[in-house]
């Protein structure tokens, strides 16, 4: 046979699948996953009882941590030398751990994420809790298996006296399964234990009476008891935690907020730097400084205010842009009879009672062996001083110690074990003293027996035993709950007059898309007029505002779509710059049109509306507050037919006229109102009924009969029409002719479609912006006010085989 022949052919997938299937196993029974019973990884359980087989206890002196993990991985964990130390190191830490099982000498890392000294340099030993999950180990209360290399016995579990999983929580993470599960406060889950062993019915409610949730050793706040209530009764939930805060009062009328508690897991160097970075780069005005006050008395951050700030203000965006607040998410995972399982924590707090249960059974049962082994003895002494003559002279008669013991048998029917006990018998106990002590130490004995014999005998004895120790543990080693639970999760509202400096500005959109915010005090000394801003050749002014920087501006594109942008968030230039295109602020398409730009400071103004008008004469209108986002990407503002577009949009009350204007000159007038209010994304209803090739330019709102309707042809003719020439009719209809254009070869044209319609009640300067790239300026006095169906008159100025490309009104 060939040495090929002996290779059998194996597919990757399944030595893959295979291996990889053997080493998650591992990691989530051997690593990463603790034990429901004892709330230990393998590697604390290791470390824990190598400390205690080695002496190494609270009453004797501190030990070097290295020697400590020379034993731990030499006995027990055949793993790197970091990863025990730093299993040491977590037990070692009360800002982690709510009843450190390790009393650690020496720099042991801190709060801020310092590193603790090498194990060379650090001392450590078992904590007086710790002793709580080593107690009666010694007793064959749990099983034992043998170490890596069979040359020791481990422990599987720790009787662990008290409830640790759930005391100290646990974080880890392993294949296909993660577990985080919080710390609780020691009384409450021994006095929830207590009560299930009264009454394992016991429903969630109660016990949630009696365990309100978790209790970190950082404090905070907990908020959220509806996640709590998941997390118990599912394995997960969410819950928000929120430092401990205060406002103080400082002399001159200046406030700091001081921090004395912080979210479980939080760095607080790391905290502290993220607040010094929102001074430094003033993403909010009226911090002066921050500073770590921290020391011997405990945790305090100070973050001093400039005077007048808003503290509570300032206080919210902290909570919302920093660690100051958290979320936290339950998944109480752990190894129950090996295998991973997500638990409440009625399921959490039985498998402990049951385990308990397993431990007291398995010490009566050592104790009772040894106990009756005693009496044993003892009856057999008590009856050898009764026979004491006969006994001595049969001793005395043996050959030697083992014929003197078969004798003893033999001759007065005691057993080896007795006979032997007989023999090992000291002088001094042949005193009447000495037979009075042994007659009461059989009699303790005998109660003893009896008591254990009752224990095993009775399951409401043996809990109660649990109950009275578990019940000790509390009143030796409890501790007030550290962590406030608060019902509902508060929702952070950050004003924007803390992050902005209120300011009033001017915003510019250009024809080609450039935007920019200047200062007015830049404005006013570049003198103050439009004309003086700075646009690119061929470019125009379109847009020209005066808004606060609290404010935001609502963009509308011809498609439909609309973009919120704080003013605060264009970028600041000069009167006298460009500014910088409009798509490095907002990602709109090259191929939209912005057709409005409106400024808002309040989106919840009762009664106010958007009302857009499109192309093919739909209307629409939808309350403002519908339009409030955080988002910064497109959002549909109207929907629209495929071949239409919006040519306009206005704030409004709903209590004027609207009058749409078409491109053949055509022009209806009706109630606003009429159009009643619909979603944002809804389609709208029709306002004008339209000819084939004719299209709304304009929608004006006109209230009462004031004022006039101002026309422009595309070659620059233009009228002016009194408003109360429009009569109010019933919206959908055909409407009225607004502006007669001339037929015929020998007539002068005055264009042949309308280019704009302007709604005036005064003198108003307008641009037009011809094809030439020209720009008109004329006013509205230079055009006649005429009929509604007259032909208009040539605007001077304006080259009529120039088109106009658009036409703006100055305001």
């Amino acid at each position: 046979m060939s040495v090929l022949e002996q290779f059998l052919p194996a597919f990757l997938e399944e030595v893959v699948g295979d291996r990889f299937g053997r080493y998650s196993k591992y990691i989530i029974q051997d690593r990463a996953i603790p034990d429901i019973r004892d709330g230990l990884k393998p590697v604390q359980r290791r470390i824990l009882y190598a400390m205690y087989e080695a002496g190494n206890t609270p009453d004797k002196p501190y030990r070097k941590s290295a020697k400590t993990v020379g034993d731990v991985m030499g006995n027990y964990h055949p793993h790197g030398d970091s990863s025990i130390y730093e299993g040491m190191v977590r037990m070692a830490q009360p800002w982690k751990m709510a009843h450190v099982l390790i009393d650690g000498h020496g720099n042991w890392g801190s709060i801020d994420d310092d590193p603790p000294a090498a194990m060379r340099y650090t001392e450590a030993r078992l904590s007086a809790i710790a002793m709580e999950m080593m107690r009666d180990i010694e007793k064959r209360t749990v099983p034992f298996k043998d170490n890596f290399d069979n040359t020791a016995k481990e422990p599987v579990v720790l009787p662990s006296r008290f409830p640790n999983l759930l005391v100290n929580g646990v974080s880890g993470i392993s294949s296909g399964f993660a577990t985080e599960i919080p710390p609780h406060n020691l009384r409450e889950v021994i006095d929830a234990c207590v009560a299930f062993i009264d009454n394992d019915l016991i429903t969630l409610e109660e016990l949630m009476k009696i365990v309100r949730g978790p209790d970190f050793p950082t404090g905070g706040t907990i908020m959220g008891e509806a996640g709590i209530r998941d997390a118990y009764r599912t394995g997960k939930g969410r819950i928000v935690l929120r430092a401990k805060t205060e406002v103080e009062d400082l002399r001159g009328g200046k406030q700091q907020i001081v921090i004395t508690e912080i979210p479980y897991q939080v760095v607080k160097s790391r905290l502290v730097t993220a607040m010094e970075t929102i001074r430094l780069e003033k993403k909010v005005e009226g911090i002066a400084e921050v500073r770590d006050e921290s020391g011997r008395n405990g945790l305090r951050i100070v973050i001093e205010l400039k005077k007048d700030a808003d503290a509570q203000g300032i206080l919210a965006y902290l909570l919302k842009k920093t660690d100051l607040q958290v979320s936290y998410n339950f998944n109480m995972v752990a190894i129950v009879n090996k295998t991973p399982k997500q638990l409440g924590l009625k399921d959490m707090i039985a498998a402990y009672v049951m385990h308990q249960k397993e431990i007291v059974t398995y010490r009566s049962q050592f104790d009772l062996e040894k106990a009756e082994d005693k009496a044993h003895v003892l009856e057999g002494l008590v009856k050898a001083l009764d026979l004491l003559d006969e006994v001595i002279a049969t001793i005395k008669a043996s050959k030697n110690r083992q014929d003197a013991q078969q004798n003893l048998v033999q001759a007065f029917g005691f057993t080896e074990r007795q006979a032997d006990a007989i023999l090992t018998l000291q002088l001094y106990r042949l005193t009447n003293l000495e037979i009075t002590t042994l007659e009461k130490e059989l009699k303790e004995v005998r109660k003893l027996i009896a008591y254990l014999r009752g224990i095993l005998d009775s399951e409401p004895k043996l809990m109660a035993v649990v109950k009275k120790e578990l019940t000790e543990i509390r009143d030796k080693y409890g501790i007030d709950r550290r962590s406030d639970i608060q019902e509902e999760v508060e929702e952070v509202k950050v004003s924007l007059e803390v992050m902005v400096n209120p300011e009033e500005v001017k915003v510019t959109l250009s024809g080609d898309g450039y935007i920019k915010r200047t200062s007015l005090l830049s404005f006013n000394r570049s003198g103050g007029e439009a004309e003086s801003t700075g646009l690119k050749e061929g470019d125009y002014l379109r847009y020209m505002l005066e808004v606060n920087t609290l404010d935001s501006l609502l963009i509308f594109t011809d498609k439909g779509q609309y973009y919120l942008l704080p003013v605060h968030q264009i970028p600041e230039y000069k009167w006298k710059d460009n500014g910088t295109a409009i798509v490095n602020v907002l990602p709109i398409p090259k191929e939209d049109r912005i057709v409005q730009v409106l400024p808002v400071r309040e989106f919840d103004q009762p009664g106010i509306s958007l009302v857009f008008v499109t192309r093919k004469g739909q209307v629409k209108r939808t309350e403002l507050k519908e339009y409030y986002t955080n988002r910064s990407m497109a959002i549909t503002a109207c929907k629209l037919a495929a071949d239409d577009s919006v040519v306009a949009v206005h704030c409004s009350d709903g209590a004027k006229d609207l009058l749409l204007v078409s491109k053949l000159g055509m022009s209806i007038r009706f109630k606003e109102d009429e159009v009643k209010p619909m979603g944002r994304a809804a389609g709208g209803v029709r306002g004008m009924q339209l000819k084939d090739g004719d299209e709304v330019i304009a929608g004006l709102w006109v209230e009462q009969d004031e004022g006039e309707i101002l026309v422009v042809s595309d070659i620059g003719f233009a009228k002016r029409t009194l408003v109360a020439d429009y009569t109010v009719q019933a919206r959908g209809g055909k409407g009225m002719q607004t502006f007669a254009f001339k037929e015929g070869k020998r007539v002068r044209p005055n264009g042949s479609s309308l280019a704009a319609a302007f709604y005036v009640r005064e003198a108003t300067e307008l641009d037009a912006v011809l094809t030439n790239s020209e720009m008109v300026r004329f006013s509205s006095e230079d055009t006649p006010i005429e009929e509604r169906k007259s032909t208009g008159k040539a605007i001077s100025g304006i080259d009529k085989s120039a088109g106009i490309v658009e036409v703006l009104q100055r305001t």
